[in-house]
């Protein structure tokens, strides 16, 4: 379910592959990979093992020279070759702006810059993706902002959508903690003066594309007028080498109750789920909101459940046998459904479906006649969902206490139970 590969030094190492295109292709799994600084690698441990296992053919470092002598390359392998392609040509530091620096128009401002300057770099930078025959991997330091430029064009001139693409950035938003951490323990413990170092909002992402499009007309014009490449042609060669027919067949996924030693997966599944809303415009979750106690609490007052495709966990969701703050009291007559969250691109189609009738069948079992859930009375597209699986408007909560204390209208829905 994580586009995370699990490093112990690397926190920010992710596969681009399972992205959808409109016409019915993906970006191919295991081919295309994004990094934080690969100098953290050290030979003979099992990162190094666990890298050199990816068959990676390709290492593009997108680090200035400084950066990579002062706190190291990756190592040297024959099975790849390296390249460092410095795309930024006026650095920056992000840790010592002011609080008052807004993310957004701060950190567009530095990618038109590297957009303007890189020009060679950059068109090199393609030229490696698009002419590899095996995998590539690119990074920079964090992995965040050089990295997720390239990242963008390249998952742009392969016709994968502007808010996939403002996804794949906003990913980082996973790595920031143990990110942080990592400057910590460089300098001496301190705090960056900046709350946005180590973030990766949305918001920057979409104002990018944006500034890209106003700037050149599109992400194309910008391969054709500022790096000199035939832009459709590149395409082509992108997307013949990266892009595969989606599947057509997936298995059939199996559930089970979760234990406190999922918690961890639970939180990394909503906060991803959360993440997804976001890029989309949907403000309904926020990643952070729920942590471990969050679900252990609900294990032990109620029910949490995982789905699962194969060995892969592809979605999770809450049964609550009460629940006041929506409904006020009630007869013991329910189930409440809550937190149904699914994979975004790795779920097989229809894992919400399932999910619910899963829930619905927990909630028969016990006797009761009625599965209830709801959703921000913001929100027509979830409402739209739900009544499409049967349930049915019954009324408005137009108060309902969250986590966070403040207040907020909730649609109230309803679905009767054989």
């Amino acid at each position: 379910m994580d586009r995370h590969l699990p490093f112990s030094r690397l926190h920010n190492f992710r596969d681009l592959g399972g992205y959808p295109t409109p016409d019915g292709l993906r970006v191919r799994p295991g081919r295309l990979y994004r990094a934080d600084s690969l100098g953290k690698l050290n030979t003979g441990t099992p990162d190094w093992d666990r890298f050199l296992s990816l068959g990676i053919g390709t290492v593009i470092d997108l680090r200035h020279p400084w950066e990579a002598d002062a706190t190291g390359r990756v190592p040297s392998h024959p099975s790849f070759t390296y390249h460092n392609l410095s795309i930024e040509h006026r650095p920056y530091d992000q840790a010592v702006q002011g609080p008052g620096v807004d993310p957004g128009p701060y950190l567009v401002e530095r990618y038109l810059e590297v957009a303007e300057d890189g020009t060679k770099e950059i068109r090199r930078a393609l030229e490696l993706i698009a002419e590899a025959d095996a995998p590539v991997v690119f990074h920079c330091a964090s992995g965040k902002d050089r990295t997720g430029q390239l990242a963008a064009l390249v998952l742009a001139l392969l016709g994968v959508p502007d808010t996939t693409v403002t996804e794949d950035f906003s990913l980082t938003e996973l790595a920031t903690p143990a990110l942080l951490a990592d400057w910590k323990a460089r300098h001496d413990g301190r705090t960056p003066a900046w709350p946005g170092f180590g973030r990766a909002p949305a918001s920057v992402m979409r104002l990018f594309l944006a500034a890209m499009k106003s700037r050149y007309g599109s992400i194309e014009a910008y391969v054709t007028q500022a790096l000199g490449m035939d832009a459709r042609a590149l395409s082509e060669t992108l997307r013949t080498a990266l892009l595969e027919p989606a599947p057509t067949t997936h298995p059939t996924l199996t559930h089970r109750k979760a234990t406190p030693a999922d918690a961890k997966l639970l939180v990394r599944l909503r906060d991803t789920s959360a993440l997804w809303q976001l890029a989309r415009g949907i403000s309904q979750w926020q990643p952070g909101e729920k942590d471990e106690t969050h679900f252990r609490t609900r294990m032990q007052e109620g029910e949490v459940w995982l789905a699962y495709a194969n060995e892969t966990p592809v979605g999770a969701w809450e049964l609550w046998w009460t629940d006041p703050a929506a409904w006020g009291p009630r007869p013991p007559d329910a189930g409440y459904i809550h937190r149904l969250m699914t994979t975004p691109h790795t779920s097989p189609p229809g894992t919400g479906r399932h999910m619910l009738a899963e829930a619905e069948s927990r909630i028969t079992a016990t006797g009761r006649r009625y599965a209830r859930l709801d959703c921000l009375a913001s929100n027509p597209q979830l409402r739209a969902y739900y009544e499409s699986a049967g349930y049915t408007v019954v009324g408005e909560q137009r108060e309902k206490e969250g986590g966070s204390g403040s207040p907020y209208a909730v649609t109230l829905l309803e679905k009767r139970l054989r």
